[in-house]
């Protein structure tokens, strides 16, 4: 019997912050834990471009103060049929007065039409995030660090 080829499918998920101290989350359907806005990167679409489109769709905000790459990984789906996510993080300061709103899914994915209700988390947490999406968050606690050609070639 062959193993089953896995599939890859590139994710790109935004750490947005305000303030240096806190970050925006969500409840999601369907998963249990907070989430952040993230999405599939589109054929053709450079990670770092389907971040900010995924952030607009999701949590409606769209004036934002820098992108940062953070790290890219390979995360495991499911075991059968195999599936993996290629996970793009990046950092994206914003400056926003609102503590918590209502938003709308925009765009043309699966969630188009639900409502994610976002609030802000104060950093450093423990808070439980769903599909594993706190794994950097630890990150941004630390100083900034510059992008380097490293970080862009990662896209």
């Amino acid at each position: 019997m062959h193993p089953q080829r896995a599939t890859y499918v590139k994710k790109a998920c935004a750490y947005i912050t305000r303030n240096g101290s806190e970050l925006l989350v969500f409840e999601g359907p369907g998963h249990d834990g907070l989430q952040i806005p993230k999405g599939t990167v589109e054929p053709g679409e450079q990670p770092r471009v389907a971040v900010q489109r995924e952030a607009v769709e999701e949590s409606g905000l769209a004036s934002f103060k820098g992108l940062q790459h953070i790290a890219t990984d390979v995360w495991n789906r499911r075991e059968s049929p195999p599936k993996r996510y290629v996970r793009s993080f990046y950092h994206l300061p914003v400056h926003e007065p609102r503590d918590h709103w209502v938003h709308t899914v925009t765009g043309t994915g699966e969630e188009r039409g639900a409502e994610f209700e976002f609030s802000w988390l104060d950093l450093p947490t423990d808070a439980t995030f769903a599909l594993d999406l706190d794994d950097y968050v630890h990150s941004l606690t630390r100083p900034a660090e510059a992008t380097t050609a490293g970080d862009v070639a990662a896209d």
